[in-house]
């Protein structure tokens, strides 16, 4: 986000270089998109900061609900009638997914 403020800045330069002032309308008008487009970067920059915290809060939430999910899961290619993707648990033995089964 450095880059914006550095091409507003380089913009305040050249206005303040061309001796642009407010006392013309075109003056008034260009200053005034100068200082917007200062505003827009920043507001750029709260942006980018409040999605880095929604960023690292779906990673939070993401851990907590496929956690449970790593490297000793097997994974088969066979899809259910639900069209979901079959996990066997090597820690779990056939009367666990029974009892569990018949809990749904």
């Amino acid at each position: 986000m450095d880059h914006l403020y550095q091409k507003v800045s380089y913009l305040k330069g050249l206005a303040e270089g061309l001796g642009i002032e407010e006392s013309t309308k075109e003056g008034k008008l260009l200053l005034h998109m100068v200082d917007t487009l200062e505003d827009f970067a920043e507001a750029i920059e709260e942006l980018d900061e409040y999605m880095s915290y929604v960023d690292e809060d779906l990673a939070d939430v993401e851990e907590e609900v496929y956690g449970l999910i790593d490297e000793d899961y097997e994974y088969d290619d066979f899809e259910d009638e639900y069209n979901c993707i079959e996990i066997k648990c090597p820690d779990c033995d056939e009367e666990d997914i029974e009892s569990l089964d018949k809990m749904e």
